[in-house]
């Protein structure tokens, strides 16, 4: 079993607060921060365990999941 290091990105929306894996593009969504961190990881969980049923080499699935140094911001813009 290979372990990897994914980024997760939270915002709150509507009251609910949705997570993000912008590797894979595996999105979920909690009551709390922490639950919608859990749940995102589960469904990370899912998905890999999908993709390796399937067939699906690491490669294909995302080269970012091997990334050795991972940044994350926030900026502004205006429209």
């Amino acid at each position: 079993m290979k372990t990897f290091i994914l980024t997760a990105v939270l915002w709150e929306e509507d009251g609910v607060y949705v997570s993000k894996c912008p590797e894979l593009g595996v999105a979920s969504c909690g009551d709390t921060p922490d639950e919608a961190l859990v749940n995102l990881k589960e469904a990370v969980e899912l998905y890999l365990e999908n993709a390796k049923e399937l067939g699906l080499d690491d490669d294909e699935i995302s080269a970012a999941m091997k990334a050795p140094h991972k940044f994350t911001s926030t900026f502004e813009v205006s429209a």
